[in-house]
């Protein structure tokens, strides 16, 4: 097979560490962590709070750089890029949903979901972030701004805004952890529906064993160790 048509795993963690100094000198958050995911996979991070599954997703998606190992994305080692390399590919390949939302407060809903698009110069997208917050049943909140949308709404909005450039990889943080139950059940079910329309690779994190098993594959890390 020639190096062109190299098929490489949408997602490989090598030897992955993060340690971090703290009062007693150095405290080890993640500890040679291993595994591969391929394109198309859904993937849950479990694990107890304060396990190092946050830590965990932001390395993968660059968010963060490790002490020791690397990150590979479609083969592309991602740590051997600078800041700006980084930026670049997240913009290229990466959807990410926090558990906050993270929606920029002087920005109704539309233009919120627009912005991927616009760091890529998409001239189309206003009609894009207007289609997406429809699919997502938000055609009603276009001009909402976050303060104004209830938790539920405001997730929708950032599952369209990660969706909109039809990532190839999409991260979530406990995408749920600030909604009540039938929200987030609602959220989760949207979520698994867009991945699939979009035959995107989702890695997502949760406490919660239920949305754990919709996914295909389930890893536990324990006290900052792949278990």
């Amino acid at each position: 097979m020639s190096e062109s048509s190299t098929v490489y795993p949408a997602i490989e963690a090598i030897n992955l560490t993060k340690r971090v100094a703290d009062a007693t000198g150095e405290l080890t958050i993640l500890q040679a962590v291993d595994f591969t995911v391929q394109a198309g996979d859904t993937l849950a991070i479990v694990g107890a709070s304060g396990s190092g599954k946050s830590t965990l997703l932001g390395l993968l998606a660059g968010l963060d750089t490790p002490s020791d190992g690397t990150v590979k994305l479609d083969g592309i080692d991602i740590f051997a890029l600078d800041e700006d390399g980084r930026a670049g590919l997240r913009k290229e390949k990466i959807g990410v949903v926090f558990q906050s939302f993270q929606l920029l407060g002087h920005l109704n809903a539309v233009e919120n979901v627009m912005l991927p698009l616009e760091l890529r110069n998409d001239g189309k997208a206003r009609e894009k972030a207007e289609a997406m917050l429809a699919r997502v049943g938000l055609s009603s909140r276009l001009k909402h701004y976050p303060k104004y949308l209830s938790g539920g709404e405001q997730q929708r909005v950032a599952l369209a805004r990660a969706f909109v450039s039809e990532p190839p990889l999409l991260f979530a943080d406990e995408p749920t952890g600030s909604l009540d139950a039938a929200t987030g059940e609602s959220v989760i079910q949207l979520m698994f529906e867009l991945n699939q329309e979009r035959k995107s690779t989702l890695v997502l994190v949760t406490h919660d064993p239920s949305i754990a098993a919709l996914c295909k594959r389930t890893i536990t890390i324990a006290a900052g160790r792949l278990v």
